[in-house]
């Protein structure tokens, strides 16, 4: 980039910084073009057209934070008109819970990341099969997620796939594998000798990171507690975890034992981008770094080991039994560990929300979107014509619906205008409890698995776009949507097939076998959801 010459040459040099000539000129443009597509073609075709170029600055992660070229996009709706300030507070307001939950979880989890390093580390030394390595961290994010948090357990992968990376990225610099200071974001100092099997490595943790993310939707989408829109609704037709659990058995099981052998057969056959070995010489350094933890860790590292498994555990307790707010929770687990691992000093914890806070800062942009679709009724008649079928077919098509939608919007919000628009249609005499059974099993399923293919259509894929540990490995927005591709077809046509033929006769066997019930559909939910708006 030329240097200006003048204050005003300087402004638009500095405008989106480093970024590409052309994408500045790209985003100038939509801010150019937005107006006059409004007075031009009306509100619903320019909100239509805002989400493509929100969606656009996501793919474009790596050469500009969403962050700036998406607020600027959200300010000027704003200032249009297709929302307003007040339901952009509304719906960060709404959504609390999460920005608590990235605020103060994630910042959690990094004062346990020593142990989790530890821990992993064992697993991925001891564990040489890529296909059972692979398996293990697709399972265990589901697992975790089902009765954790599915950004919980993104933040925990991150955490640990950073710490593997730095490990090997000081040795191919010519640094000492305790050093802290070296930054591992910069390649100019790696040496040439290394640079294949770093690239190696790079793709080994790309496959570990997208397993790992497949499998908090997996888990995620199975309890009440895995996503935020399961709570939401489960809240709204009155299921407690058992019965959520129950009713989605005959869609989340298949869909999980194919999702695994999805995992394993992307491995085996080495399709898309998958099948990347840990190279011998990163091996190594990774078993000389344990070695060398294990030998030099005093008594006070082992005590600080202990207390951050106390924690830990105290993290699981917490969450399953909801003893708080998931971000409360977080909190309490930045407490505990820093006062019992000796961490003091203000910088140090502040190091912390380094990670968390600039995507905190783009969820609060991605809601304004969301106000526009809201205030636009733009997935009003999609919601529509599903309502006006019946039977299966009504099933199959809310199951779509939510699927599409979420992948291009916010799962949350789209199980929100689903689940509110069906309760309504069952209070006025439109459906019955049987049939708005089903198709909140088709609402939820829909909203977590076929969402997996875009990074904005779950929350956790988001995170990980946008967290530090993208650009290491080289994770980009069109490489996610390669690497979850085979996962998205095969766990979308299994739900698909589920929700097709299997659902309601298996709801209908479990109903005469006493495992669900009918149950009460409260009326006031609903209103109160809308008169918050």
């Amino acid at each position: 980039m030329n240097k200006a010459t003048s204050v005003l040459g300087g402004i638009p040099s500095n405008f989106m910084g480093n970024s590409s000539l052309w994408y500045k000129r790209v985003i100038l443009g939509f801010l150019v073009f937005n107006p006059v597509l409004l007075f031009t073609a009306g509100p619903v075709v320019a909100g239509w057209v805002l989400i493509l170029e929100f969606i656009f600055t996501l793919a474009m992660a790596l050469k500009c934070y969403p962050l700036i070229p998406g607020g600027l996009l959200a300010i000027e709706a704003v200032f249009l008109g297709l929302t307003d300030s007040a339901h952009v507070y509304s719906e960060i307001s709404d959504n609390l819970e999460v920005i608590l939950l990235l605020i103060f979880m994630v910042a959690g989890i990094y004062f346990m990341k020593t142990l989790l390093l530890a821990i992993f580390t064992k697993i991925l030394l001891s564990v040489r099969s890529k296909i059972i390595l692979s398996l293990l961290f697709c399972f265990a994010s589901a697992f975790l997620s089902a009765f954790l948090d599915a950004l919980t357990v993104t933040a925990v992968i991150i955490s640990i796939c950073v710490g593997f990376y730095g490990i090997y990225h000081r040795f191919a610099s010519g640094k000492q594998l305790q050093d802290q200071s070296h930054d591992h974001s910069e390649d100019h100092q790696v040496e040439d000798s290394h640079r294949e099997d770093l690239d190696h490595f790079r793709g080994f943790l790309r496959n570990l990171l997208m397993h790992a993310a497949v499998g908090t939707a997996l888990g995620g989408v199975m309890t009440l507690v895995g996503e935020p829109q399961n709570l939401l609704i489960a809240t709204k037709v009155n299921w407690d975890f058992i019965e959520f659990f129950t009713r989605m058995l005959p869609v989340t099981v298949p869909v999980l034992v194919m999702g695994l052998l999805t995992c394993a057969t992307v491995e085996k056959f080495k399709l898309l981008d998958y099948g990347h070995q840990i190279p011998d010489a990163v091996r190594a350094q990774l078993e000389a770094y344990e070695a060398a933890e294990v030998e030099k860790r005093s008594f006070e590292d082992k005590a600080s080991l202990a207390m951050q498994a106390i924690v830990a555990l105290w993290l699981i307790f917490a969450l399953a039994f909801h003893l708080a707010a998931v971000g409360l929770i977080g909190l309490t687990v930045i407490v505990f560990t820093c006062a019992f691992t000796g961490i003091t000093d203000e910088h140090h914890i502040g190091e912390a929300f380094t990670e968390a806070l600039p995507f905190t800062a783009l969820l609060g942009i991605f809601f304004a979107i969301v106000a526009v679709i809201n205030d636009q009724q733009l997935f009003a008649p999609i919601i529509s014509s599903a309502l006006a079928l019946e039977g299966n077919s009504q099933i199959v098509m809310f199951y779509l619906a939510n699927g599409v939608l979420s992948a291009i919007s916010d799962n949350v919000f789209v199980a929100t205008v689903y689940i509110n628009e069906v309760v309504d249609a069952y209070n006025a005499g439109e459906i019955s409890l049987e049939q708005l059974d089903m198709i909140t099993v088709a609402i939820n399923t829909g909203t977590n698995i076929p969402s997996v293919a875009t990074p904005n259509g779950q929350a956790a894929f988001l995170f990980l776009l946008t967290s530090s540990v993208a650009p290491l490995v080289r994770l980009s927005y069109m490489k996610m949507v390669l690497l979850a591709l085979p996962y998205t077809i095969v766990m979308s046509i299994t739900g698909f097939l589920m929700c097709l033929w299997v659902l309601v006769p298996a709801t209908a066997a479990m109903k005469e076998k006493g495992l669900i019930t009918d149950h009460e559909i409260s009326s006031n939910h609903t209103s109160e959801q809308k008169s918050g708006h």
